[in-house]
C-alpha cells in the first residue's frame, strides 16, 4: 500500500506495509532551517549565546509539538544550534565543555552550575525533562589539552563535532564525537579514539549513533551495526545532496534497507546549500521529507516498529515477526525474478547500444545506452560487470544509460566503490549521462544486477520529483547481487546498486 502527499516540489511520502503484532514507538526528526551568523569576525560568548538562543527557541517549539503527539524520542540535525562558522576562531565562542557520561552522572537541568559555560546543555536537558522525551542534538564541544600532548592543537584545545543524548529525565546519558570529518570541517579535530556509542531506552531497547559523513565508511557506521547488532540508529546530519547517486533521502533509505534497520535522520534545511532530506526509515515504512522550495523547517513524526539488537546474529523475539515478514516478501517475488524479463531482446549483442564514458559524481564510468522499448544490456569495467533487463511502460522520451564503476573515489573522502547504475541522462548527448536530474516521464520495469566483489550493496531507486521506491526484491543469486522493480507510477530517475568495498579504501594511502 502506498500513500503520497505531494505539493509543489515538496515530497513527504509514507510507504506503508501493514504488519500485525509488532510493537511501535513514536519518533520525531526535525529538519531545521538553522538561523545563521554571516559575520566572519569571531563573536563574543554573549553574541554566540544570542544566536544559539534563536535556534534553541525553535527546538523548544518542536519539542512541545512532538510532545503533544506522544513522541518518545526526537532528533535534531548536525550543526543545528550554531550553524557553520568557518574557522576555529569563529566557532570557539559557541563551544561548550561536555563531561563524559560514562564517567560522571549529570543532569544539567537539575544541576546547571556544576560545569561552567554549559548554557546550551542546560536548555537541552530541560527540554527533554519537561517533555519526558529522549532528545538528541548536535553541538560543538571544547576540551583543553596540554602541550605535552603531541596531538594538542596550537591553541591548546580540542574542538569536537559532538552529539549529545538526554534521557526523559534530562540526564546526559551519552555523547558521540564525529569520527569522519568532512573536508570543510577544518575547525574540528578528529577524536583521539574511535567511538561506538550505544544507549538504552525503556521503550525500544538499544540505539546507536553516528553523524553525517560517518555513514559512508566502515568505521564507525557499519562496524557499529555489524559488530554489536544494533538495529536502531540515530543520525544527525548536514547533508548536501549530490545527484544522481547520493541525495539524502535516496542513500539513507538505501542504507536502512541494506541492513534492515530503523534509521532516524535529521538534516539541515538550507536549499541554498543544497541541504534538505530527512526521514524515519524502517523495514516497514519510510516517511521522508525533501523540499527545495520552502525556507521553513519540518517536523516528521512516525510510528516506528521496535527492532531490538541482534546478538550473535540471532533474532530476538520482538524482531522475529519483522524477519518473518521480510522472508515472506522475498519468497513471494522469487518466481517473479525468474519470469519478469524472459522475453527481453539482447540489445548489446546486436550492437544497438553504444558504449561510451562519462563522468558521474567525479568518477569515470563506462556506460551503454538503452534503446527501444525493451532490452538486456551488459557493461563491464575492471572486475565488475553490470546488467540490466528492462521494459518501458510507455514510448521512450529520454536517453537512459547503464553505467559501471569499479575503483577508488578520491574527491570527497577516498573510498572504494563498485556501482551499477541505470540513470536518466540530463539531455540527448552522452556526456550528460551522470548529471543530476530530478524529473522523468519514462516508466521502466527493470532487473538490475552485477557480479560484485563486496557484500555491502545499497539498493537505490529514485523516481521523478524525488520519490523513493523500495525494490520488489533484492539479494544474491549465485555470484550476482540483483534488485527488481516493476509497476512504478512515476518516471525513473536512477536505479543503482551502490557497492562499498571498504577493505580497499586504504588504496589511497599507497
Amino acid at each position: 500500500m502506498e500513500a503520497f502527499c505531494l505539493r509543489w516540489l515538496l515530497v513527504w511520502q509514507c510507504f506503508v506495509i501493514p504488519v500485525w503484532g509488532l510493537e511501535f514507538y513514536k519518533a520525531a526528526v526535525y529538519e531545521h532551517s538553522t538561523v545563521l551568523r554571516q559575520n566572519l569576525i569571531p563573536p563574543t560568548r554573549e553574541e554566540a549565546l544570542e544566536l544559539m538562543q534563536k535556534n534553541l527557541d525553535i527546538y523548544q517549539e518542536q519539542v512541545h509539538e512532538a510532545s503533544k503527539q506522544g513522541v518518545k524520542i526526537i532528533v535534531f540535525p548536525e550543526n543545528g544550534i550554531h550553524g557553520f562558522p568557518p574557522t576555529r576562531a569563529t566557532i570557539y565562542p559557541y563551544l561548550e565543555p561536555i563531561p563524559d557520561p560514562d564517567v560522571v552522572q549529570w543532569n544539567p537541568c537539575l544541576h546547571p552550575t556544576e560545569y561552567s559555560d554549559t548554557e546550551v546543555l542546560y536548555q537541552l536537558s530541560c527540554m527533554a525533562r519537561n517533555s519526558s522525551m529522549y532528545l538528541i542534538a548536535n553541538l560543538g564541544e571544547r576540551e583543553a589539552c596540554e602541550f605535552s600532548d603531541p596531538k594538542c592543537p596550537s591553541d591548546g584545545r580540542y574542538h569536537f563535532n559532538t552529539n549529545v543524548v538526554f534521557d526523559a529525565e534530562g540526564t546526559l546519558i551519552a555523547k558521540y564525537q564525529k569520527w569522519k570529518l568532512f573536508r570543510t570541517e577544518i575547525y574540528y579535530n578528529k577524536p583521539k579514539t574511535l567511538q561506538h556509542v550505544i544507549f538504552d531506552t525503556p521503550f525500544a531497547g538499544k540505539f546507536g549513533i553516528f553523524t553525517c559523513f560517518d555513514i559512508l565508511f566502515y568505521e564507525p557506521a557499519v562496524s557499529l551495526i555489524e559488530r554489536y547488532g544494533i538495529k536502531q540508529i540515530i543520525f544527525p546530519t548536514a547533508w548536501m545532496n549530490k545527484l544522481p547517486l547520493l541525495s539524502a533521502v535516496q542513500f539513507h533509505q538505501a542504507f536502512a534497507a541494506a541492513f534492515g534497520i530503523n534509521l532516524l535522520v535529521s538534516n539541515q534545511h538550507h536549499p541554498e546549500y543544497n541541504m534538505t532530506g530527512s526521514g524515519i526509515y524502517t523495514p516497514l515504512d519510510f516517511p521522508y521529507y525533501y523540499n527545495m522550495k520552502s525556507r521553513e523547517g519540518k517536523l516528521l513524526v512516525a510510528d516506528v516498529p521496535i527492532i531490538t539488537s541482534i546478538n550473535n546474529h540471532t533474532l530476538e523475539q520482538s524482531d522475529s515477526q519483522t524477519s518473518t515478514f521480510l522472508q515472506e516478501q522475498k519468497g513471494a517475488v522469487k518466481q517473479e525474478q525468474t519470469d519478469l524479463f524472459t522475453n527481453c531482446t539482447v540489445s548489446h549483442m546486436d550492437g544497438a547500444g553504444d558504449i561510451f564514458h562519462a563522468k558521474m559524481m567525479s568518477d569515470n564510468y563506462t556506460l551503454i545506452s538503452l534503446t527501444g522499448l525493451q532490452g538486456n544490456l551488459q557493461v563491464c569495467t575492471n572486475a565488475l560487470c553490470c546488467h540490466v533487463a528492462y521494459k518501458h511502460g510507455n514510448t521512450p522520451t529520454n536517453l537512459y544509460a547503464l553505467g559501471a564503476y569499479d575503483g577508488l573515489h578520491r574527491v570527497t573522502g577516498s573510498r572504494y566503490l563498485q556501482v551499477c547504475a541505470l540513470v536518466k541522462c540530463a539531455g540527448s548527448d552522452y556526456d550528460t549521462c551522470g548529471h543530476g536530474v530530478t524529473n522523468a516521464t519514462d516508466i521502466i520495469d527493470f532487473k538490475l544486477w552485477g557480479n560484485f566483489s563486496t557484500r555491502h550493496i545499497f539498493p537505490e531507486i529514485l523516481a521523478s520529483e524525488m520519490k523513493i521506491y523500495r525494490a520488489d526484491s533484492k539479494g544474491w543469486s549465485n555470484n550476482d547481487f540483483y534488485m527488481i522493480k516493476k509497476g512504478m507510477s512515476a518516471g525513473l530517475v536512477t536505479a543503482a546498486l551502490y557497492g562499498r568495498w571498504y577493505e580497499k579504501d586504504n588504496l589511497s594511502q599507497q
